[in-house]
């Protein structure tokens, strides 16, 4: 009897044929651009060719003593932590209502999913409009409270529009792993809490949760490391890192450094910097909280 592999693929080169396509797209666009810039930023590299200098650590003792490069850290750093967070939350909270079977939900599952076929610039571009001091949704309050909403002004309601944005961009995915991981839970296991006398948010807390963390898991680790680069089409749509540099992550300060100082080298330093940050972080959440995780049920 043949093995369920074989009889899915009876000619074991198919398998590579249907995955190369993805894998010379990854390798292109991912791996390639990654070692170049790991490559430059041993270098000087200038700006319209003509050769380049091996400058060794130099490239990262300058980066690393530049004040904007830690502005800019601790700004990704806070979107980071806020921004995944409220990606990761939101979702939850809509799928236990959608799993629930509350009023509408069954349309909502459908609307829920739709702003993922939205680019990130055309969220940028909506959003703006959205939370325009003059003609947004907030725009009655600085009727009331002159100046209380100014995202052009002021640093701090630029952040929060941003926020809102990348979060509202993170809720379909999210929701879609979330709702799936609570439809495979047995039912038996919230009938058997309902019969123990456990209420509606008893049953969440003590029996959803703690069996979909797997789930969630995956999503804060992807949130997390997506934060570090989705960013880029808000900020250049939205705010272009102002007002002031309040919102000037460092994804946005590499592109700035790059493209409009023609500093490749620095630009390639912060991106060799931020990649390691990365994967440091990566590495820390499988350590520090996948070991937690319990996937037996």
């Amino acid at each position: 009897m043949s093995s369920p592999t074989q009889a899915l693929f009876a000619n074991r080169w198919l398998p590579v044929l249907l995955v190369t396509p993805l894998a010379l797209l990854i390798v292109i666009f991912f791996y390639v651009p990654i070692f170049q810039a790991f490559y430059w930023s041993f270098f000087l590299e200038r700006p319209f060719g003509g050769g380049s200098i091996f400058v060794g650590w130099a490239n990262f003792a300058r980066v690393l003593s530049d004040p904007q490069f830690w502005e800019a850290g601790k700004r990704t750093v806070i979107f980071m932590v806020i921004g995944s967070s409220l990606a990761v939350l939101v979702p939850l909270i809509l799928a236990v209502a959608a799993d629930r079977q509350l009023r509408l939900s069954q349309p909502a599952r459908n609307v829920l999913v739709w702003p993922k076929g939205v680019a990130g610039a055309s969220i940028g571009v909506i959003f703006a409009f959205i939370f325009n001091p003059f003609v947004g949704i907030l725009s009655p309050l600085n009727q009331w409270f002159p100046g209380i909403w100014a995202p052009g002004i002021d640093g701090t309601d630029a952040f929060i529009m941003l926020i809102a944005a990348h979060v509202w961009s993170g809720i379909p995915f999210n929701f879609v792993i979330l709702l799936a991981g609570l439809q495979s839970l047995p039912r038996t296991m919230h009938q058997a809490a309902a019969m123990d006398g456990a209420g509606a948010w008893r049953r969440i807390f003590d029996v959803q949760l703690p069996l979909i963390m797997p789930q969630v898991f995956l999503t804060l680790v992807l949130e997390f490391t997506e934060s570090v680069t989705s960013a880029f089409a808000l900020v250049d749509t939205m705010t272009k890192g102002g007002p002031g540099g309040s919102t000037n992550l460092l994804v946005y300060k590499i592109y700035v450094d790059g493209f409009n100082g023609y500093d490749l080298s620095g630009a390639a330093t912060q991106t060799a910097i931020l990649m390691v940050f990365v994967v440091l972080l990566t590495g820390a959440q499988f350590a520090f909280l996948g070991r937690r995780i319990n996937y037996e049920r």
